[in-house]
């Protein structure tokens, strides 16, 4: 995977700094000397696949460039129940208002990277690869497809700035699938490929010969995927998706599709449970 590009990010980190402390923390104002010292520890309270170890350790910094952190583990790594995570070391007030807007960006990323390696993990063998969507949380995109990256899986268009995917509305304003493929060739230069998504056979079979580039099979079972890709026969990449699920994946993946897109990746993940424990110095 890589890297994360902090410098995007920097607005996006700075905001969920400034909606979670305000003019200051005030419990830790009240409790607190100005003086303390502590030392924090990052710590897994599950089996999770680690990301977002960057992000945190930006927070920390745009929190206090005095406090010391430290990465135990990395981004894509697979840890068991307890393992540590990071440590970070200096102003105890320092700490604690970073605290909780740092865990919520590793507990959401983390999130998503261990369910994408669970999914990953169920389509191993089968040649397909699992990527993400666009159903992100607004302003979060980078991050969590990032986050996806760091399970194993693949990301798909950024935006719709940087790929080309006919959908069901737009061909709405056509006679038929291939024509849509054909106004789009038109229009676009020989360099970007364009990905056509069917809901029928025979919308298949149009696609095709208008010379989409991949094709999205939209909702299709698992008994119809494999029809199509017996149809397509290695002229063209198949991508499933539409309510694929851990259950359902690799049903799809033995069908022979190159591609299965899941939104579940980030629009309804769970996060997972890490903790950052602080110790007084």
């Amino acid at each position: 995977m890589d890297p994360i590009n902090l410098t995007l990010l920097r607005d996006v980190l700075l905001q969920s700094l400034r909606e979670d402390v305000g003019t200051g923390d005030l419990t830790s104002r009240a409790t607190i000397p100005v003086d303390a010292r502590a030392s924090g520890l990052y710590r897994a309270k599950e089996a999770v696949v680690v990301a977002g170890i960057p992000v945190i350790q930006e927070i920390v910094q745009l929190v206090d460039p005095a406090l010391q952190f430290y990465a135990i583990a990395r981004d894509g790594e697979s840890l068991s129940m307890g393992a540590p995570i990071a440590t970070v070391r200096g102003s105890a007030r320092s700490i604690l208002v970073a605290e909780r807007t740092s865990l919520n960006f590793l507990q959401r990323m983390s999130g998503i990277a261990t369910l994408t390696r669970r999914y990953v993990d169920l389509v191993q063998g089968t040649g397909a690869r699992i990527v993400d969507t666009r159903k992100t949380v607004p302003g979060l995109r980078v991050i969590e497809k990032y986050a996806v990256a760091c399970g194993g899986g693949m990301n798909h268009r950024m935006g719709l700035f940087d790929g080309v995917l006919i959908k069901n509305n737009h061909i709405a304003f056509h006679s038929s699938a291939g024509e849509a493929v054909n106004e789009a060739r038109r229009h676009l230069g020989h360099l970007i490929k364009i990905e056509v998504e069917v809901r029928t056979m025979s919308e298949l079979e149009t696609a095709i010969s208008a010379g989409a580039d991949v094709i999205l099979l939209d909702n299709f079972t698992p008994a119809e995927t494999r029809d199509a890709v017996k149809l397509v026969d290695g002229r063209v990449p198949l991508e499933s998706s539409g309510g694929i699920t851990l259950e359902t994946v690799r049903q799809f993946a033995e069908a022979g599709v190159d591609y299965i897109s899941v939104g579940a990746l980030t629009h309804s993940v769970p996060a997972v449970d890490i903790h950052l424990r602080v110790t007084r110095e």
